[in-house]
C-alpha cells in the first residue's frame, strides 16, 4: 500500500496546507416534545474532510476528488490525517501528473 499527503494551497495565506481531522463530529437531536440526551460521534471520510475546504483552498475540492477516484483512495489515517492511498507505484505517478495537469502548483502529493 502506498500512501501520500494531499497538500493544496491555502486561499488566504498561499500556504501548501493539508486539513485533518482534529477531532469527530458530534452529532445530536433536537425533539419537538421531550429533551433527548444522545450524541454520535464519528470521524469524516477522507472526501468528506477534503470537501470541507471549500472556500479555503484555491482548487475546485469536488474536482480534486474527481481526479483523485480513478487511480487512489482518500482515507483519513489514523482518525486525523488526510491521505491517498494506491495500490501501485504507478497510480501513483499517475495522480502526481494528473494534479500538476488539472491544478498546476496549487495541488501535489507527498509520499508518507
Amino acid at each position: 500500500m502506498i500512501r501520500a499527503k494531499l497538500w493544496l494551497r491555502c486561499a488566504a495565506m498561499h500556504d501548501p496546507v493539508t486539513p485533518v481531522q482534529v477531532r469527530p463530529a458530534v452529532v445530536g437531536w433536537d425533539a419537538q416534545r421531550r429533551d433527548v440526551q444522545l450524541t454520535i460521534e464519528r470521524g469524516f471520510s477522507g472526501e468528506e474532510l477534503l470537501l470541507r475546504m471549500k472556500g479555503w483552498v484555491t482548487t475546485d475540492v469536488k474536482k480534486v476528488i474527481e481526479v483523485v477516484r480513478p487511480v487512489g483512495r482518500l482515507r483519513v489515517l489514523d482518525e486525523r490525517d488526510l491521505v491517498v492511498e494506491f495500490e501501485r507505484e504507478e497510480d501513483y505517478a499517475t495522480l502526481a501528473r494528473a494534479l500538476a495537469d488539472n491544478f498546476g502548483d496549487q495541488a501535489n502529493l507527498e509520499r508518507v
